[in-house]
Formats: C-alpha cells, structure tokens, sequence
C-alpha cells in the first residue's frame, strides 16, 4: 500500500467517522422522526396550495389570510432582503466568469477541429485557454452562483434573517482575487499541471479561506434558526460549505503526491469535488424551487434523507475509476467502480422525489421559466449520474476511456444539470431582491432555447464521436490519423452548440444587468413564458 493510498482511505475514514456522528445526532434529536410533515418546512403558515412563482402583484397572490400568516410572509421578505447585498455581489461575479469562461470554451473547442485558429499567439494556445475555460466556469461561474443561492435560501429555510453577511461578501473579494490571480497563472504557462487542479498551490489558499468565510454565515444563522427541523436542503448546503475547503485543502497541499500518487489525489478530488460540492448545492436548490413553485411537498420526506445520508457515503471513493488501467492497485479501482454503482441509491432516491413531486403538474413547464429550468436540471441529473455509473464499469470504460464521450459526460453533469439549476435559481431570487420583474420574458425563452439545444447538439456530437472513437481505437489496424479525422464533423458539431449556449449566456447576463438597474416596462404580473399579463410603458 503506498503513503497516498493510505491517506486516502484515512480521510475516507474520518468522513466516514464525522458522517456517522452526524446521523447519530440527527436521529437524537428526532431530524428523521418528523416523516412527511417535515417536508411542510419550507412553507409559510396556509401557503401549502399556493404557488411561490409570482414575484410581485398577481391575480391570486399570498400575502396571508389572517395576522400569523400574514406576518409569516413579512418576515419572509425581510429574510430575504437580509442577504440582498452579498447574494447580488456573488451571483454578480458568478455571470461575468460565466462571460469569461464562455469565451475562452467556444475558443478551445474550435481549436479542437480548427487548430490554426489562433496558433501565433501563445496566449491562446489549447494548453492554456482549455483549462482556464475549465477554472471560470467550475470555480468561477458554477460555484460563486451556487454559493450565491445558498445564501439567498439559507434565511429561508432557517427563518431568520442572515447573520454574518460581511463574511460572505469578504470571501466574495478574496474569490474574485484567487480567481484573477488563477487564470493570469494559467495564462502566463504557470500551472500545477492537473486537471481541476491547475491553479498554483500559493493561489489555492485563498479559495479555501474564502470558501470558510461562505461557511460562517451558514453556521452562524443555523445556530440562530427559528426552526426545529432542518430541511433536506440545508443538509445538503451545510455539507457542501463545509467539504469544499477540507477537499481543496488536501488536494493542493504541495509536495506531498508526486507522480503516479498524485494522479490518484487529483481523480480524487476531481470527482468528490463534483459529488460532494456542485452536487449537493444542485440537488438542495432543487429541493427548494420544485416544490415551492408547485405549492406542494415533496412526495418521500424520508426518501430524501436517505438520498442525501447514501451520497455522503457511497461518492468519496468514485473517481477512481479514471485511472483503470493506470498503475495503482485493481483492489482500489474496484472499490471504486462498487461505489459507483452505489450511487444509484442516492439518485433514484433523488429522481423519484424531484419527479414525483413534478407528477401531474408538467403543465406548469410551459409557464414557469424557474420550474422549467430546475427541473430539466434534475432531470439531467438523474440522467447523467445513472450514465457515470455505467461508465464506470470495465466493459464500458474501455471503449469510453481517454475519448470525446467522457468530455460529453461531463458537460452533461455541470451544465445541464447544474447550469440549468442554477439560471433557474436566479430567475426565481433576482425579483425578490431587486422587487422589480424580469423586463423581457423574450429574453428568459431565447435563453433557454438557445442553452437547451446548444447543449443537445454539444452532448450528442461528442457521445457519437466518443463511441466511435473508442472502438475505433481499439481496432490497432487502424491508424490514429484517421480515427482523428473521422472525428472533426462532430467536433464541428460540438462548436455549433457550444456557440449557441455561448450566446445564450450573453442573452442571459444582458437581461440580468438590466433587472439590476430595473429596466423595461411596469408589470401586474410574473415574468412567465406564456404571455398573459398586462403591462404598462414607464
């Protein structure tokens, strides 16, 4: 057993041990015993029927039909104005690295078929623009939005105002630097060399002391919660804020896993870094938004504990399965392949409560831009989780392995899942912040048609080119020239819709900087896709 393995299984070990501590003092203090009622949670007294889509004036708003109530949904909006400040800073930054990143993609994957493109420049060489689009759209856009949600919702959840919003916003700041700093690195050739990694150590540290910051005012406004219970989202949220910087931390200590051990660290990280940070701040938010559109819990409270409790056990281990073949022990990559397959516990758990609660009122998709979104994220969740366990499997990973099909898949995984959770989140928080309507509901249906094909086109070009790739590569017969030239219509595809979700972005942050400055026309009703409001010139 080597030192990198063994301090792997440690940490694997010692999450396992504080996890196992959690569900104790989860089941002591009955977190499991409240069944379905707990899922009521996130409603205010007499909302449960009521639909939260509305923003502003509707012809059938909630504002409450006797004092409790009434006062309920008073705090609700001070609760939410609590976090307005360092939401709007996070989410802010988070458009414009969307911006940025989106640019430095539909560069690279032209270079992909084109590679001419540009090729005098050492500034845009495949080396570098390929991995800074990778850092600003992971650490930039999908976590500073993600973060920005959390923040928005944990007042909500907990009842109570935000405590320790300047924390927020000081870690915003330093973000934001380490960030710069990052992809100026990138950009200047000075890399650490790994995937998901690349940001020098020295510059890591400021992700982790900034991603501890977002944590305090979780804690802080927890420990001042209102309510009892915590619902399944705030697990989720709690455990993604307090495994980012622990995971960060270990995979950019310098030094310490050098060659082979540190490929093995960094699939590592990779995976758990989608696991047990993007993915929990997805599926929380969606366990929100679904059922607070609907008007109507989810189906299986207790479903979705054990949903979350399954992937904080089974995913520490998953990306190992990167390195099949590779030089570390067989014993190792199929524990890891076990836990793949494991994780069709926590995602069936997942789908049937996003989905079942969705049974019946798929009406609502062709009206709600949040719910549309949301859902179609969850869907893509669902989707493209049962995918990576599959993918994980010898048989499968051999033909798949080292080609276009895992790039596919990932991207499926990041953006369709959790880009699409993510735009509808801000739809659903931008009106409540700003108390101002989305000004143009063309833009909201551009966007998202533009994304919703843009990111079909990309996924199917790169699964079928991804395929026929493997087994192509398989063949020795046939020369890897021509396995690469039989590859460049699809990666002419991939660009097609990479330009099309790259123009859905700039539609996107165009409409989002003009709620900010509460633009367009006076409404009486929400922002939908299906026009039905009337709506008066300023």
């Amino acid at each position: 057993m080597t030192p990198t393995i063994a301090v792997l299984l440690i940490i694997t070990f010692l999450l396992s041990t504080v996890g196992l501590l959690l569900l104790i003092w989860s089941i002591a203090t009955n977190q499991f015993s409240q069944s379905q009622a707990a899922a009521r949670t996130i409603f205010t007294p007499g909302e449960e029927g009521h639909s939260e889509d509305p923003a502003l004036k509707s012809d059938q708003p909630f504002l409450g039909e006797n004092k409790e109530q009434h006062e309920a949904v008073t705090a609700r909006w001070i609760a939410d104005h609590s976090s307005k400040t360092a939401v709007l800073t996070w989410l802010t930054s988070a458009i414009i690295w969307l911006l940025i990143g989106s640019v430095y993609g539909l560069f690279s994957s032209i270079k992909m078929h084109y590679p001419e493109f540009l090729a005098d420049s050492q500034w845009w060489t495949f080396g570098r623009i390929r991995p800074m689009h990778l850092n600003a759209v992971t650490y930039g856009w999908a976590s500073m939005a993600g973060i920005g949600v959390v923040l928005f919702l944990i007042p909500r959840l907990f009842k109570t105002p935000l405590f320790g919003a300047k924390y927020a916003i000081s870690g915003a700041v330093l973000w934001n630097v380490g960030m710069l700093l990052g992809l100026g690195a990138i950009n200047l050739g000075l890399s650490d060399g790994q995937e998901w990694l690349e940001f020098p150590w020295q510059i890591d540290t400021l992700f982790v002391v900034a991603g501890g910051l977002c944590a305090v005012p979780l804690l802080i406004t927890c420990a001042k919660r209102k309510v009892q219970h915590l619902y399944v989202s705030s697990w989720y949220f709690l455990a993604a804020l307090v495994w980012f910087p622990f995971l960060f931390l270990i995979a950019n200590a310098p030094y310490l896993f050098p060659g082979a051990s540190g490929a093995t660290v960094n699939w590592w990280f990779a995976h758990n870094v989608l696991g047990l940070w993007v993915t929990p701040l997805g599926i929380g938010i969606a366990y929100y938004m679904i059922p607070k559109i609907l008007g109507r819990p989810i189906v299986s409270y207790k479903l979705s504990l054990l949903g979350f409790w399954a992937l904080a056990l089974f995913y520490s281990q998953v990306g190992i399965h990167h390195l099949i073949g590779g030089p570390i022990p067989t014993w190792l990559v199929t524990l890891s392949i076990v836990h793949s397959v494991m994780m069709s516990i926590p995602v069936i758990t997942v789908a049937i409560n996003h989905h079942g609660t969705m049974w019946g009122h798929f009406s609502r998709l062709k009206d709600s831009p949040t719910l549309r979104f949301v859902w179609i994220g969850a869907l893509m969740y669902t989707f493209t989780s049962l995918q990576g366990s599959m993918e994980a499997l010898r048989s499968v990973n051999v033909i798949t392995h080292f080609t276009h099909y895992t790039v596919a898949h990932a991207h499926l995984g990041m953006y369709a899942f959790l880009s699409f959770i993510l735009f509808g989140a801000v739809y659903f928080i931008m009106p409540r912040l700003t108390d101002w309507e989305w000004p143009w509901r063309s833009m909201i249906t551009l966007h998202f048609w533009l994304v919703f094909i843009g990111i079909l086109i990309y996924f199917v070009s790169l699964t079928t080119a991804g395929w026929l790739q493997g087994v192509a590569l398989l063949d020795a017969k046939t020369p890897f020239l021509e396995i690469v030239q039989m590859t460049i219509p699809y990666l002419q595809g991939r660009s097609v819709g990479g330009g099309m979700m790259a123009l859905g972005h700039v539609v996107f942050a165009v409409h989002f900087f003009a709620m900010l400055k509460r633009r367009g026309i006076v409404k009486n009703e929400p922002t939908l896709f299906r026009v039905n409001t009337k709506e008066a010139s300023l």
